[in-house]
């Protein structure tokens, strides 16, 4: 006898996985593995978070109203077209659900975010990979790999975990290359730390038709990844079919509370945005000046690249030794390759110290 048979597809996925969480027997560790903000969580949004703890026998509100009205004070949306979810990762997982399945593909650049093939094979689509040049999404690419099966593309802007972007301009010559049927996903996770004067998160692009989904997360800028709570911005056909097939209590009450106290705090984001824009360029410098190349990043990480495979995971066994998490890039396909978070001042220069002693080695 067999048991169930898996849809089709779900055998092919690699458990996605993590940064390092910790290190065994070890009580300080510099966590720079995960993308994570160096300056955690707005205090507005902790006390936002322990105000709910007197009513954790009630049901959340099933819409976020008044998350999604903030977040739409905030950047001036409508918030009925606002969809809240456990993440980012869920909608973008709800949105392949909803736009694809057997015999259709999804399209996304060469080094996106690893959440792109796990949410294509889930529904039992095809995951297609399109070429970067220079570690940079190629739009003359992406449009190259278009068939008529292509039902959603993916694009990461700015992408993780290259740290690189795509213009506004850029952006919107994809869109104008798409049929009208094909869904454009603008994933914009690291948006609130780009300070490049010719970047939008594609917002303007929701507006003007009905295929292009913006997603944003609260797990970067500001500091709540422990809650998993992400958003999008949708035309109001897509946002309806999102909230027939999300759970019906998707986001938690603390995550809601905490979230509307975040984006309201605009005084500690910019406090955020301006320690990365301070230390991310230091980070990078640094990294250079120990030899080592370096792609040019706009968010709140850096892509460093050692000599060959072998020598990259050398270094990151090193930094763990000394209690510093990295993340390694082999399920990207760039194993000569760490991701390393911008962190606070002093977790920065003791990456830069730490991996100078590895090379002088």
């Amino acid at each position: 006898m067999t048991g169930p048979r898996a849809h089709p597809g779900v055998l092919d996925i690699k458990p996605y996985v993590g940064g390092e969480f910790g290190v065994p027997g070890a009580q300080d560790v510099i966590r720079l593995a995960s993308n994570e903000s160096a300056l955690g969580a707005s205090p507005k949004a902790r006390a936002a978070y322990e105000s709910v703890a007197g009513e954790l026998h009630r049901y959340p509100d099933g819409a976020s109203a008044a998350l999604r009205q903030a977040i739409g004070r905030v950047h001036g949306f409508d918030p009925a077209r606002i969809v809240c979810g456990a993440g980012s990762d869920e909608i973008l997982s709800l949105l392949g659900r909803i736009y694809a399945g057997p015999g259709d593909e999804v399209l996304y650049s060469e080094y996106g975010f690893l959440m792109f093939k796990i949410l294509a094979l889930a529904v039992g689509a095809k995951p297609v990979a399109a070429p970067e040049t220079g570690y940079r999404a190629d739009i003359d690419a992406i449009l190259a790999a278009v068939n008529e099966h292509t039902r959603i593309v993916i694009l990461a802007n700015p992408n993780n975990p290259t740290g690189t972007y795509l213009s506004a301009g850029e952006v919107r010559r994809l869109r104008a290359g798409l049929r009208e049927e094909i869904l454009l996903v603008i994933d914009a996770a690291y948006a609130e730390y780009v300070d490049a004067d010719d970047y939008t998160p594609g917002a303007e692009l929701v507006d003007a038709g009905e295929n292009v989904v913006m997603t944003r997360t609260f797990s970067k800028i500001y500091g709540l990844a422990a809650l998993r709570l992400g958003w999008c911005y949708a035309p109001t056909s897509v946002a309806d079919l999102l909230n027939r097939v999300r759970g019906p209590f998707n986001v938690t009450a603390a995550a809601q509370a905490a979230g509307e106290a975040a984006v309201t705090d605009a005084g500690f984001i910019e406090e955020s945005r301006r320690h990365n824009s301070q230390w991310r360029p230091w980070l990078s410098d640094g990294l250079a000046g120990l030899g080592l190349t370096v792609t040019p990043s706009i968010a709140n990480f850096v892509l460093a690249h050692f000599e060959d495979a072998g020598q990259s995971a050398a270094a990151a066994d090193f930094l763990k030794g000394r209690n510093i998490l990295v993340r390694g890039m082999v399920g990207y396909g760039l194993p000569q390759c760490l991701r390393i978070g911008v962190g606070r001042e002093e977790e920065n220069r003791l990456v830069i110290e730490t991996l100078g002693d590895f090379l002088k080695a």
